[in-house]
């Protein structure tokens, strides 16, 4: 059965959308590089949250339902403490494990999506979907692989990485709960209140992790270029992703949302290629065609198809639309 122009539309701008987050994201990594070392990450985190929550609260303030309810309030306070757990996790894990360690563990992120999906019931089963992240996951650690140059010695396990494991988990939970919130009613059908309050939420969460394990006064070393940088950090990469993430949300299933996680990889190796030209090689074919293979696969099967049996919100039309008072 051909499907309605307008389910298409919501779909190609989900993915398209989810595109251009995974490409945000992928150069923030380069952009966090350049920041002045010594600076406390957890507090800083934070203050990309509050910078982000600034950004949102002219648009926020005059929507309809800007204050959240108390039957939101739970969900809010879930998927705050899962963005919270994933980034100190990861910064607690990082100075103690390898980059390779920590980036073969994150491409478990779709798969363990796909599990909480079908958990929570907000992600149909299918077989073919499994295969697909399967093949992307395949795609993203030969990335890994070939950055490395084809080194895996310094793959590790331990108390950091199973730290990191778990914030990687607590990300992937966010999307099913979001899923499972918007089906019950529990979360606003507008991406916009729902992204600025998780954001609130997220950073204070993060902020009291800061404090407590971070000594605050260190702030005071920002300069002119890292407040530069930080500003960057906090509308785009946390509070566009974040936008961008939710809309998406509400229209796709929780894997389909984090596959696009596979693009960090790749991402990397274009800011690779682009410093440093000499690095490539063939090397990097075979994971950029199955990644790309795994992109193509699941952006096809969303715009040819109705995922089914999949909870739809009752409002997704207003994921698009800024009700005023």
């Amino acid at each position: 059965m051909k499907i309605p122009a307008v389910f298409a539309a919501h779909e190609l701008r989900a993915h398209l959308g989810l595109l251009l987050s995974a490409t945000i994201v992928g150069v923030s990594f380069p952009v966090v590089g350049m920041l002045q070392p010594g600076l406390p990450p957890l507090l800083l985190t934070a203050v990309r949250f509050a910078i982000a929550a600034a950004v949102l609260w002219p648009w926020v303030r005059h929507l309809r339902g800007g204050w959240p309810h108390r039957r939101h309030l739970p969900l809010y306070g879930l998927l705050g403490a899962c963005s919270a757990m994933f980034f100190a996790g990861m910064f607690w894990a990082a100075p103690q494990s390898t980059a390779v360690t920590l980036s073969t563990l994150f491409v478990c992120l779709p798969l363990l999506a796909y599990g909480f999906g079908r958990l929570l019931r907000v992600e149909p089963r299918s077989p073919w979907m499994a295969r697909t992240l399967l093949l992307g996951a395949v795609g993203a650690l030969a990335l890994i692989w070939a950055q490395g140059r084809g080194s895996v010695g310094r793959l590790q396990l331990g108390i950091p990485e199973a730290v990191f494991l778990l914030g990687c988990a607590s990300l992937a939970l966010a999307p099913a709960v979001t899923k499972w919130g918007l089906a019950n009613d529990l979360l606003p059908a507008n991406s916009l209140l729902r992204t600025f309050w998780i954001v609130v939420f997220a950073g204070i969460l993060v902020g009291i992790a800061g404090v407590a394990s971070e000594s605050p006064t260190n702030l005071s070393r920002l300069g002119y270029r890292d407040a530069v940088l930080l500003l960057y950090l906090g509308v785009f990469s946390s509070g566009l992703t974040f936008g961008l993430t939710e809309y998406a949300t509400a229209i796709l299933t929780p894997s389909a949302v984090k596959a696009y996680s596979y693009l960090a990889p790749f991402t990397a190796m274009l800011v690779l290629f682009v410093s440093t030209p000499s690095r490539m090689s063939w090397h990097w074919l075979p994971g950029v065609v199955l990644v790309l293979l795994t992109m193509i696969l699941l952006l096809r099967r969303d715009l040819t198809r109705r995922p089914a049996a999949v909870p739809v919100p009752r409002a997704t039309n207003a994921l698009n639309t800024c009700h005023s008072h």
